[in-house]
């Protein structure tokens, strides 16, 4: 949790951010970058004069931060600027006034629905911790007795104990909706019934198989399902792989757990922006990454977080990364 990430400077500027600034440190070591896209009208009219909403502060050492207010109302009809109030920030020292400010649209979400049922924390989970007013990005890093968690908070560069009350899993809000950040969809993955409910296979069918060993971890390969071959197994003959002797594609016999439907074609029309999680093909394979810088001619710089290593690929090499999640295909 020490080594940092990208990292990239904001122009933008916010009263609370000076306010707190003496409790934070001003190397922060991760943030989501969050998107300048257009809002459609119906995203736009969900911000409405007493709304609920949480707010962003993207500066220096406040990054992946998120603090509650409210929507006191819109600036004006044509601008994507709103008024809110907060709950527990205040514009005086003495507390009995609540600070008011102007905010991006993009710095404005709803309050994150809760969970369908109850988490289960564990070590190295991605976490949102409630802490100094506001929710900040974190992971947990050890398990306390009485139902209490060590955190590493990434804006404050250090070690906090809370309670579980006080966590919660991280979402973004993406054009209007809720979507799962790619750890809790992994997460998810590990701690869901799929190695109980696998999916049965048909012969000939197309999948993609995962290849779960050193240099190989995490990449998915393109195969075709032979023949079942015992309890949820299948001889499986790659499509790209070939055999010792370069005389034929490889045949192997695979698990069902690592056997997936080949993932449906997205469209990418506008391109791939920072922070994006993306497959690359590589090696013959389809290698999990992430965005980490837009090039020119229609190229990007991929860091493969897994390896601690950066690739540039075209867009032709590149898609939307997806996960097959307990039957469905699920876009984080």
């Amino acid at each position: 949790f020490s080594k940092p990430f990208f990292v990239e400077e904001s122009t933008h500027s916010l009263s609370l951010c000076v306010q707190n600034s003496q409790k934070i440190s001003k190397s922060p070591r991760f943030h989501l970058q969050m998107s300048t896209a257009k809002p459609s009208s119906s995203w736009m009219a969900q911000f409405k004069p007493g709304e609920r909403v949480e707010v962003s502060c993207n500066d220096r050492g406040f990054r992946g931060s998120w603090y509650a207010g409210t929507v006191v109302r819109r600036e004006a009809k044509n601008t994507n600027h709103y008024l809110v109030e907060y709950d527990q920030l205040y514009a005086d020292e003495s507390g009995e006034k609540l600070l008011q400010e102007t905010v991006d649209w993009v710095q404005l979400r709803p309050p994150p629905p809760p969970p369908e049922k109850k988490v289960q924390f564990k070590v190295e989970d991605e976490v949102e911790a409630f802490y100094s007013d506001g929710w900040w990005e974190g992971a947990i890093i050890a398990e306390h007795s009485g139902g209490k968690f060590a955190v590493f908070l990434r804006g404050f560069d250090e070690e906090i104990v809370l309670e579980e009350k006080d966590l919660r899993l991280p979402v973004q809000w993406v054009r209007g909706n809720w979507e799962p950040r790619l750890e809790q969809v992994q997460r998810e993955k590990e701690n869901s019934n799929f190695s109980k409910e696998v999916m049965k296979f048909t012969q000939g069918m197309q999948v993609e198989v995962l290849i779960d060993e050193d240099g190989l971890k995490g990449a998915w390969f393109a195969a075709t399902i032979i023949e079942p071959s015992g309890e949820d197994k299948y001889l499986i003959e790659y499509k790209t792989l070939r055999n010792d002797d370069d005389t034929e594609f490889l045949r192997e016999v695979i698990a069902a757990c690592n056997i997936r439907p080949c993932p449906p074609e997205i469209i990418v029309v506008d391109g791939f922006k920072v922070w994006d999680a993306v497959d690359a093909y590589y090696n013959e394979g389809w290698w999990v990454g992430v965005i980490a810088k837009v090039l020119i001619n229609s190229n990007y710089e991929v860091s493969f977080i897994e390896y601690d290593e950066k690739t540039t690929f075209n867009l032709a090499d590149l898609r939307p990364h997806q996960e097959w999640l307990n039957g469905k295909w699920v876009v984080p």
